[in-house]
Parts: structure tokens; sequence; C-alpha cells
């Protein structure tokens, strides 16, 4: 530059800069504008919120950020791997952490950011009742797990489909329309549905259906569950129930032997009730009754085959074929009068040959029996000659009575066994006190009614009766060893020699001390009482020791008597009668003494 130059230059005035620090030389106007417009330059920025910022610098470790703040933010670059396109002017939601760290950096947060506004979509779905794509990441117990702006949620395995779902497998890697049905912030838990959007979807479809709907009509539908009393159908959008009962013709004990899930069937409408919305279903309907197809030349007295389906208590149902079955009463199983378990005879899937007893065909109903394919066994001809009075054999207890019990001699052939003729020597009250069912048994034939297919039996008559020998071993006054068996309030049971049993009143139990005997003692009774027609014996253990002190209280009466007739015989002189008298009292009471 020139000297002219130079002296061309304004002079600079030192004074007006002299020690007034940077800007003073601004007026107030000009400082006000001046702020003015840096603040318009910045934004105002609070710590945990969510902000916009745009990608000013981008590093291998770090990506630079410009909020509108003073300074820029840095945020590890880990967190935008999900962006690998990610450039300069992009603008990404960041979380602010910190305004300024101890080294006054701004702290931002992309991973934060994405994880609160995540959480703010989802509540907006749910406030908003709001259809969002999910992607299916794995299967869980239960049910999926589907993420959805990038937070995992629940989808129960109910709420995948209206209808079941066996393999949750085939959902995996795909993806969804969910809604959000449930949201659990202490968990950080929510649950989502796909049902409700098919729901909504099928809704028009169900309506239309129950419209329509009338007894009688064939639908076609699928079986979406099976359970042990029939199987739901859906019907396109309403389902309907197929009792077991109404699948087939045939007995059948549970659905699975004839159907399987997701098969397609033809069904016709039974009954449906509007206000409910059940319908119930029949897929037998639609095929002809077998009753209407059964032979002809089936009659009463004709022999039929087939399949035991059932055994109940009374009897069972034999199939001679699919929907035509017979009952075999428990009575019709067996010639034997006594009525036992039809499961003693016959078990479900035997094959068997029956006589039918009975036939309606309009009432589709028919009783068979098997007892008719052999001979009656009372009418055999040989039956009075082997069963005659007085014939001994050998039976099986079949059933207990209070009154006795009932004795198979042979299949067919049952006998009474009344409890008096059980035995000879003790009182039995009940047959259980002295055998038990299914014990073989030894009896003597007593009476004999071919006409009325009665047979009395007894066993105690295999033996003699004992009480023609009873009758003077313990004839009234002998005197037997006796032990207390029980006692009640009127009487106690003593056991005598031979197993038999005697009887005392409680009063004649009474000892000698004072005390009264008590069960389980064994002492001298004398009998009182003897009733062989009764077969009873009355005891006293009092009486025992009582007649052993009456010798001497005779002796002592006597003494007393003699002793006050002596002065009156003296005042009239002794007779030789009435010496001999004192004589053979006194031998007497010597003998004794």
């Amino acid at each position: 530059m020139s000297k002219t130059q130079q002296r061309e230059l304004p002079a600079f005035d030192w004074d007006r800069a002299d020690n007034k620090g940077f800007g003073s030389g601004y007026s107030d106007a000009d400082r006000n504008r001046m702020l003015e417009m840096y603040d318009n330059t910045l934004s105002e920025v609070k710590e945990k919120e969510v902000v916009m910022g745009t990608v000013v610098g981008i590093t291998d470790r770090e990506i630079l950020l410009n909020i509108g703040f003073k300074s820029d933010g840095l945020v590890p670059a880990s967190e935008f791997r999900d962006l690998p396109d990610l450039k300069m002017g992009d603008e990404i939601e960041v979380y602010v952490e910190n305004q300024e760290d101890p080294n006054g950096q701004l702290v931002l947060s992309r991973k934060k950011a994405k994880v609160i506004t995540a959480w703010q979509k989802i509540q907006k779905a749910l406030d908003d009742d709001l259809v969002i794509d999910g992607f299916v990441k794995r299967r869980t117990k239960g049910g999926l797990i589907v993420d959805i702006y990038s937070v995992e949620a629940f989808l129960p395995g109910s709420q995948i489909d209206v209808k079941p779902i066996r393999d949750f497998d085939i959902f995996v890697g795909k993806k969804m329309e969910v809604k959000v049905v449930k949201i659990n912030y202490a968990n950080d838990n929510v649950v989502v549905s796909h049902k409700v959007l098919i729901e909504k979807d099928l809704e028009a479809q169900r309506a239309q259906i129950l419209n329509n709907l009338e007894k009688g009509q064939v639908l076609e539908g699928v079986i979406k569950n099976m359970t042990n009393f029939g199987v739901f159908i859906d019907l396109g959008g309403v389902d309907g129930l197929l009792h077991i009962t109404d699948i087939s013709w045939g007995r059948i004990s549970h659905p699975s032997e004839v159907l399987h899930l997701d098969q397609k069937v033809n069904v016709v409408v039974l009954d449906f009730d509007e206000d409910k919305k059940r319908i119930s279903l029949g897929m037998k309907q639609l095929q002809a009754h077998p009753w209407d197809a059964l032979a002809e030349d089936i009659q009463v007295g004709s022999k039929v085959k087939g399949k035991i389906v059932n055994v109940a208590d009374y009897g069972a149902f034999l199939e001679i074929q699919p929907g035509v079955e017979g009952l075999i009463h428990v009575s019709e199983m067996s010639w034997s009068q006594h009525l036992r378990n039809p499961q003693e005879f016959l078990k479900v899937g035997d094959e068997v040959e029956a006589v039918v007893l009975t036939l309606d065909r309009n009432d589709r109903k028919m009783s068979l029996g098997i007892k008719q394919l052999t001979e009656d066994p009372w009418t055999r001809p040989e039956l009075r000659t082997k069963y005659a009075v007085g014939t001994k054999h050998k039976g099986v207890v079949r059933n207990l009575t209070n009154f006795g019990l009932f004795l198979e001699l042979e299949e067919g052939i049952d006998g009474l066994v009344h409890v008096s003729d059980l035995s000879w020597t003790k009182k039995i009250k009940h047959p259980s006190d002295f055998i038990k069912v299914g014990d073989d048994l030894d009896v003597v034939v007593l009476e004999l009614d071919v006409d009325n297919r009665r047979l009395a039996l007894g066993h105690k008559q295999l033996e003699e009766n004992p009480w023609d020998t009873f009758e003077t071993v313990f004839a009234v006054g002998t005197i037997h060893r006796c032990t207390i068996l029980s006692k009640n309030d009127k009487m106690a049971t003593l056991e005598l020699p031979y197993g038999i049993e005697g009887f005392s009143s409680l009063k004649n139990l009474s000892k000698e001390d004072g005390t009264f005997a008590e069960v389980g003692e064994t002492l001298d009774f004398k009998v009182t009482e003897f009733s062989k027609e009764e077969k009873r014996i009355m005891l006293s253990h009092t009486k025992t020791w009582q007649e052993k002190n009456e010798p001497a209280k005779e002796a002592k009466a006597a003494k007393a008597t003699s002793t006050k007739a002596a002065p009156a015989q003296a005042e009239r002189g002794a007779t030789l009668g009435d010496l001999d008298a004192l004589a053979a009292l006194k031998e007497q009471m010597e003998s004794k003494n």
C-alpha cells in the first residue's frame, strides 16, 4: 500500500475502543437486536424429552446431531445399526439425557428415544383402537412373541384366530396385523390380539347366517374342536355343536373314532336358540335309520349275532348291525334265579349269539336273551332224582339276606338255606356271621318244589341233633363250668361245654362275697331251665353258693325246735315215736357234721 493510499484511510477513534471490552461500542438497540437474532437460531431444549435432531456429522464411532441447541450432541454409532443408509441431513428422534455433562457436552440417546416413542405409539394404538403391523419373532409358552415398534408383545394362543391353533410355529417369521388389548407398564408387558380383527370381519357374516338359519337346513362346516361329548363345528363365523349321539346311528365312545380336526363335514340343523346363539347339529340324520333296513326275517324267536357295545348294571346292549341294538337283561343271561352282575357274563367287545325275545319295529326296541340258547335246568327229567330230599350237595354262596343265604348248586339251580338251618348250637342273627359270599357250603336237600323252582337246603342237618344228648348232659340241677361272653341290661350270655350257649339273668350273677360276675369270668353255674324245643338253657351262679348254706340253716332251725318241745314232752312224758324222731334227727345232724 502506498503512502498516498494510507493517508486516504479514515482515522481510527482509539478513545471509543479504549478499555471497554468486546462489543462495548454497540448501542443498547444494536445489542438487543443481535441477541434476538442469536436466540432465534436456538430452540428451547429440556432434559428427559424426545426431540428431532439433524445429522451433521458421521464417523465410525459416533453420529453428530444438531437439535438447535447451543452445542451439538454425539450419539454412539451402534444405536444406528438399523439405519445402514444414514446420511448427512437425515432427521432422527433422540432423547435428551443431559444438556451439559461435566465436559460441557450435550448428551443424547437414540435408543431411549425409540423406547419412549414406541410406548407412546402403543398407548395411542390402544386408545384409538388402531390396527398395527407386527412381526412374529418366536413362539413361547401359550402363544407368540410379536415385535411392535421394537417392543416385544405377547400374543396368546387363544387370540391368534377364532378357531383353535394347534401349530404355533407356522406363524414364526411372518408379519401379522394386531391390536393392542392390554398394557402393563409396571412389568413392561403388552398383550395383543389378531383374533379381534377376524371377529370383526366375521360379525356381519355371522349375523347373515343366523338370520337365514332354519331347522332342517343342511350346512357345510369345519370341525374346530373335539370333546368327549361331541364336536364344535365352524359354520363360517358361527359355531354349532354336534353331540356325540348325533354323529352316527351306531354307538361310539368318542368322536375321534369317526371324525378328525379340521375335517369338512355336512350337517343338518336340528335346533337353534336365537337369543343364546346356540345351534344343535346332526350328522346321522342325513342317513336313513338302520332300523328301516332291518331284515324282515328277524322275528321273535330268531337267533341273532352281534357285538357287545355297552354293559350296565341292569344288562348289556348287543349291536346286531350299526344303529340296531337289543338289550340283554341280566335276568336273561342265566337260568339262575339269583341276579348277578352282568360283567360276570359279558364285557364290551364280546361277540355273542342271542335269541330275540321281543321286537317293536315302530319304537325301535328289541330285547334279547342268552340263557334261551341252553336247556332250562329245571325242566330236566333227572332233576327230581338228583335233588331228592335227603341228598347231599356242595354249592357256592351267591347272596346273603337277613333270613338266609342263596346257594348255587349248578348253573341255574339255586337253593335257600334259612338262617335257622345253619347251626344246631349257635344262635346266628345274620348269615354273614357264619359265612361270606363266594364260600363253598355243604348242604342237604330239605324240600324240592320243581313247579315253583324252589329248593330248601340245610347245613346243620348234615349232623345229628345234639340237643337229644344235651338233654341228659345239661339236666336241671346239674352244675357246669361256664364263661361269661357278654352282658346287656337284662341278660348275660354264657359259653357252656361243647361250645353251646346258655343264658343267665343279671341277678343270678351275684357272687358269695356280694359282687357280681363280669364278662370274661369263668364260674360254676347251675342249670335252672332246659328247653329242647327252643334250644335254650337258663343257668344261675347264685344258686351254686346259696344251696351250700341251706343244710346248716336247716340243722340250726331243727335244734331250736327240739329245745322248745322238750319241756312240753317232759310234762306229758316222752313217747316211743318222739324218741325215734330225735334219734333220726341226731343221726342226720351227726352225718352232716
